[in-house]
């Protein structure tokens, strides 16, 4: 543990721990300390208090003294002095033409630097501005950029709730503000009601944000079907946030309707509005997402459907086909030089591709009614009509396979007679 003392060096600045020594420091005790500016003088926040190790930046700057009356004598003199250097600097960026815009002058406690703030639209090339101010005051010159959120803090004003600024009064730091949270809050989006001084959206805006989104957790949606204990059902028009109630139309007998206002734990959601509808229909789409076919799952994930062209009997049948009419054609150009073994390969080849071609077609045949028993509905009636085509299919395949089997037959005999009476005559002379 160690002992800390919280000091602030401007009203709603940040809070910068320091190390007490053995004093008892009170709170708002003006105390001079030594920071990475130089030496400052500040106003204790918070008294001695322990805390622990990892929760402060080793190692802690301690307080040199308390404030005196010469002290506070020095902060006053400065203070009549910044008003002088605010002048000439003003002078000094209008004879150099920048377009920057001075918002504020600070001289550091022991004078050693004077730091200039100011606010532009892009980056100032501001160098030979500073070479004239060290001219003038013959000390440290720093000119820092800040933004327009950091110059309604300096300067202070009114908000228009009629009470002065938020972020000049008690926020230490600025916290993000969205559209959204004006949207939470059922407020108007017209930027001049939901803007601020400096332009930009209220921080006070983000004062109920939590308080509004836990309320409206408990409230339908306008446009939701919503029922009552006592079986009233009626569509939510409008509701009120701060009160849980809620304005619901109600049909009556014939065409007439009732706008009732029931308290909001009275009332049970039936049927979502817009929103709700909306929701249903993105957990709907997750749903469809997530139960996708397996084969359309297999696809999407690079594997190949097992009922493709390319995986089924079809595609290689083909290719095996136009390998076997190459392979003919080879052997029928070399059917003269062994006439006699021609006939008999030419059957076993066609015996080879009438087997092989049965085989496929039974195997694909078993594959289509595989794929028309998974499928239901419209998927098994293309099924079955894609299995009356491959049946067509391999019907005529057959047939040709028969017929080239038939022809391979004759063909084989016709060489085996043609050359029969060479043998004879190349025989005779022995005799």
């Amino acid at each position: 543990m160690v002992t800390i003392v919280g000091v602030r060096f401007r009203c709603a600045g940040k809070i910068y721990y320091f190390d007490p020594g053995e004093e008892q420091i009170p709170r708002g005790t003006s105390v001079i300390v030594e920071t990475a500016r130089g030496t400052e003088m500040g106003t204790v926040v918070l008294a001695n208090k322990e805390v622990e190790d990892d929760s402060v930046v080793q190692p802690l700057k301690s307080i040199l003294r308390i404030a005196t009356p010469e002290d506070f004598a020095v902060v006053k003199a400065h203070k009549e002095k910044e008003k002088a250097a605010y002048k000439i600097c003003q002078e000094k960026i209008a004879r150099h033409e920048l377009e920057m815009k001075l918002v504020d002058v600070e001289y550091t406690f022991d004078g050693n630097k004077i730091l200039f703030y100011f606010t532009a639209d892009g980056r100032i090339d501001f160098r030979e501005l500073v070479k004239d101010l060290a001219s003038v005051f013959k000390t440290r010159i720093e000119l820092r950029q800040i933004g327009v959120r950091d110059e309604t803090k300096m300067l202070g004003g009114i908000g228009i709730c009629g009470r002065s600024l938020c972020c000049s009064t008690y926020l230490s730091d600025f916290i993000p503000v969205s559209i959204r949270m004006a949207k939470e809050q059922n407020l108007s989006l017209n930027p001049t009601k939901i803007s601020g001084v400096c332009g930009r959206l209220m921080c006070c805006l983000k004062n109920e944000e939590e308080t509004y989104e836990y309320l409206n957790a408990q409230l339908p949606s306008v446009g939701d079907l919503v029922a009552s204990k006592d079986g009233t059902q009626g569509k939510v028009q409008s509701v009120n946030v701060l009160r849980q109630l809620v304005k619901v139309i109600v049909s009556m007998e014939g065409d007439e309707v009732e706008v009732r206002e029931f308290p909001a734990e009275e009332l049970e959601v039936v049927a979502g509005g817009k929103r709700s509808r909306n929701r249903t229909e993105n957990q709907a789409s997750g749903k469809a997402e997530t139960s996708e076919h397996p084969e359309t799952k297999e696809v999407k994930s690079g594997h190949r459907r097992p009922n493709s062209r390319r995986d089924s009997g079809e595609g290689r049948k083909e290719t095996e086909g136009r390998k076997n009419r190459n392979q003919n054609r080879g052997r029928s150009g070399q059917r003269t030089q062994n006439p006699e073994g021609d006939g008999a390969a030419g059957r076993d080849q066609a015996e080879n591709r009438g087997r092989s071609q049965r085989e496929h077609s039974t195997r694909e045949r078993g594959q289509g009614e595989h794929n028309a028993h998974e499928h239901g509905g419209r998927e098994r009636g293309q099924g079955e009509s894609a299995s009356k085509e491959r049946s067509t299919r391999e019907n005529g395949r057959r047939e040709r396979g028969r017929r080239e089997r038939n022809q391979g037959e004759r063909r084989g005999e016709a060489d085996a007679n043609r050359e029969k009476p060479m043998t004879v005559s190349a025989e005779s002379p022995q005799e």
